[in-house]
């Protein structure tokens, strides 16, 4: 009777909280947070995982896990309540209660998300945060690891290097990036023309559906299971786990980091980049890097400095790089290496949750390009002008090579089609530092100057449309409506660019396992009607 009492005594509280935070939609909200603290079970559990607006730790909460400060202004729309779940039977809880009062969800793991999709909503909502769900097992005999999807990238390397340290996740660059999310789209990184992405590592899952149940791959079927690897996983349920194949690797890799200006050829490098970085051997990944007044050249291979540069001869001698440039590196510290950091921060570095270099770039916009044929230099001199209107450290471009394994895997394997025929993906960055609505305007205008220019070199027709990397979201491409009803036709506006032909089979698998679209979002794959 007492702990029955101290459940109803929390649950006015907050109510209270939320009737004054939000008066407008505080009915439904009201009866959502009433639902769970009648089905949680003690007043314990209520208060480690239920934050409305009015609880000293809502702000805390709400911005632990915001990677692009856009999504953490005045201005935002902020979720009514944020529920932390440390259970899976919670989260069968909130989507039931939602459901029941017709609340919107968003699921964050890392809040990287471009265009704040895991966060924010025009419309009420509450924000299930996957914080909690951040345990990693690895299993170094059979060479898998089951991975919660709250993990960070960092958390995940440095959890299997300790195990052995040579078994890899083919992951992303970015520690901090959360597990769910990056699987959710693909996945791809340093070392994806040798292993191919995150998501083709995936070979079961765990998952909470639209009707509340918990499915692996064999309950969830083939279909539902090919869905969440690439697919755009929120669209089908809320992941709670993968377990995935870990690759072997060498422990020990070579490293170079050289920039080129303008007097030393970069514009060149850079166009000669493009036809030799695709069709490298698999254990060498070059990446390409615009910054206002010079471009540089990342490399990392699995071999000694000699082999290295043996390469580089062969393939790449107008880039110029010599023994002095090189560095021999654990795989491990490939991360702290390409941001300039010591190696002996490696594991400060890959373990922190939240990006220590944030406050130089804490707001930004991003897009994304998929490129089959090579940016003549008339484009990339175009390119380079546009980028000496920044100032640095406003604004980067980056290119990732494909080729090799992203080759031979199938455009249907799982969801993500840009495989053979795919050279490099472009991701450029437009970043600010102030909340000035000006300044902001002014970087978003430039980041979509550079999408028409890269365009105008990038074949795009109906049957071949401009493809863009889902887990870099950007509306500007298109969404779904705000209100009632988004058909196919509309949907495929955008969704052609992320998923090209495998959008109608993410459409009759979302028709299958969530008619209702309960789990839906302004990029969110709808159900046929």
């Amino acid at each position: 009777m007492q702990q029955k009492t101290s459940i109803l005594q929390l649950a006015s509280l907050v109510l209270i909280s939320i009737s004054l935070a939000a008066s407008s939609s505080a009915q439904p909200v009201n009866k959502f947070v009433q639902c769970l603290t009648q089905n949680l079970g003690n007043s314990t559990a209520i208060s480690q995982v239920i934050f409305v607006p009015n609880n000293p730790s809502y702000p805390l909460v709400l911005n632990s896990r915001t990677q692009n400060l856009r999504f953490q202004t005045p201005e935002t729309p902020h979720p009514q309540v944020i529920i932390t779940p440390n259970h899976e039977s919670q989260i069968q809880v909130a989507i039931r209660c939602a459901k029941k009062n017709g609340l919107q969800m968003r699921i964050r793991s890392g809040g990287h998300d471009f265009d704040g999709a895991s966060s924010v909503s025009q419309d009420p909502f509450f924000l299930l945060d996957m914080t909690n769900f951040r345990s990693i097992s690895v299993d170094a005999k059979s060479r898998t690891a089951w991975i919660g999807v709250g993990a960070v990238l960092g958390e995940v390397y440095y959890t299997v290097y300790q195990a052995n340290n040579s078994l890899y996740f083919p992951g992303g660059s970015a520690p901090t990036v959360g597990v769910g999310g990056l699987v959710s789209g693909g996945g791809y990184g340093p070392f994806s023309r040798k292993y191919g992405l995150a998501a083709d590592q995936v070979i079961d899952a765990r998952v909470i559906d639209a009707n509340a149940r918990i499915l692996d791959r064999k309950s969830m079927g083939e279909d539902f299971f090919w869905a969440i690897r690439g697919g755009n996983g929120a669209s089908f349920g809320v992941v709670l786990s993968y377990k995935v194949n870990l690759v072997e690797i060498s422990p020990n890799f070579t490293a170079f980091n050289v920039s080129r200006t303008l007097e030393q050829n970069a514009i060149q490098l850079l166009h000669k980049w493009q036809f030799v970085a695709p069709r490298m051997p698999r254990d060498l990944s070059i990446s390409a890097q615009f910054a206002t007044g010079s471009a540089r050249f990342m490399a990392f291979f699995q071999g000694n400095v000699t082999t290295l540069l043996s390469l580089m001869e062969q393939y790449f001698p107008e880039l110029g790089v010599t023994k002095e440039d090189c560095q021999e590196i654990r795989w491990v510290d490939n991360y702290a290496y390409q941001y300039g950091l010591s190696l002996e921060l490696t594991p400060e570095f890959v373990l922190g949750r939240v990006n220590p270099f944030l406050e130089l770039a804490p707001y930004f916009k991003g897009r994304s390009d998929f490129v089959q044929e090579p940016i003549p230099e008339i484009g990339i001199r175009e390119i380079w002008n546009l980028f000496s209107q920044r100032n640095p450290g406003e604004s980067s471009m980056e290119w990732t090579p494909f080729g090799g394994k992203m080759d031979e895997i199938p455009v249907s394997n799982i969801p993500f089609p840009h495989r053979a025929g795919t050279s490099f993906l472009v991701v450029n960055i437009a970043s600010w530092n102030s909340r000035n609505e000006t300044l902001a305007q002014r970087s978003i205008n430039w980041s979509r100057e550079l999408y028409r220019i890269i365009g105008k070199y990038i074949p795009n027709t109906p049957s071949n449309p401009r493809g863009a990397y889902v887990n870099y979201r950007d509306f500007d491409l298109g969404t779904n409506n705000r209100k009632g009803y988004t058909s196919v036709k509309q949907a495929r506006v955008w969704g052609a660019h992320y998923f090209k032909s495998n959008f109608d089979r993410l459409v009759k698998v979302k028709t299958m396992v969530d008619p209702q679209n309960f789990f839906n979002f302004e990029q969110s794959i709808p159900p046929y009607r």
